[in-house]
């Protein structure tokens, strides 16, 4: 198959390029480094030009509630349209998981209205909900971290993911028949979101403390129990955190 990933060069999508070509595939990188630019439509067209599938993981360079909105709606139009007239039989979204349980985060909200786009498209479709990424973990807690240095994070469920078991489960869902609905993945453990956190960075040499906090926020949101862990069915990665941080310690 020919399958261009779009936002092909980055942490997702380059994992994704690597997958797919080492399986036989013809995995085409789309990104502005590439010539491609969703924003415009600048190469959309050449590249999309014979492809059977599109694996959207293209992320916004701004995270401000409208240049996310604004990146999101215009980027993702712009591919779903050229696929159109390309004739791509099979468009893989990103998103994560608890998008609808967090209305309050504007990235959330972009996420989820790239989602109708795609639903709204006619272009048969899989939906990937992903947990966050393992590679996430430091910045996630430079967010939590208040002016006390403390940081500040809930006693909630968490289950991160490798991703290179996201690179894996998209690859998979790319060159099967379409889902037409969503699939939660998720990392193969899960935690207490405050221990967790406690000793990854007291892993990684971090001295500061980590303080549970039942009304810390995450990027601005509130959390509940499972805001961030799937509820139901979930297709688990298999790489567990103390391996997957061992190995980025070679």
């Amino acid at each position: 198959m020919k399958i261009v990933v779009i936002g092909g060069t980055g942490l997702i999508g380059s994992k994704l390029v690597a997958k797919l070509g080492e399986h036989g595939h013809e995995a085409v990188p789309a990104a502005p480094s590439t010539g491609v630019n969703t924003l415009t439509g600048e190469g959309l067209a050449q590249v999309l030009e014979g492809a059977d599938v599109v694996i959207d993981v293209a992320n916004s360079p701004s995270f401000e509630e409208k240049a996310v909105m604004e990146f999101f709606k215009t980027s993702t139009g712009n591919v779903l349209k050229a696929e159109a007239e390309a004739g791509v039989r099979h468009h893989v979204g990103i998103s994560i998981v608890g998008t609808e349980r967090l209305p309050e985060n504007g990235y959330f909200r972009a996420k989820i209205a790239q989602e109708e786009l795609i639903k709204a498209s006619g272009i048969p479709y899989s939906l990937v909900h992903a947990t966050q990424f393992m590679e996430f973990v430091a910045a996630i807690a430079d967010e939590g971290t208040w002016d006390d240095g403390k940081v500040h994070i809930a006693p909630v469920a968490w289950q991160p993911i490798a991703a290179d078991d996201v690179a894996a489960i998209l690859a998979r869902t790319a060159i099967g028949a379409p889902l037409n609905t969503r699939i939660d993945i998720a990392g193969p453990d899960e935690y207490r979101m405050d221990e967790f956190f406690r000793k990854a960075l007291a892993e990684r040499g971090d001295t500061r403390e980590v303080v549970t906090d039942e009304h810390a926020r995450y990027f601005g949101s509130e959390l509940t129990e499972r805001s961030l862990v799937p509820i139901g069915e979930a297709t688990p990665g298999e790489l567990h955190y103390d391996a997957w941080y061992a190995a980025q310690a070679k």
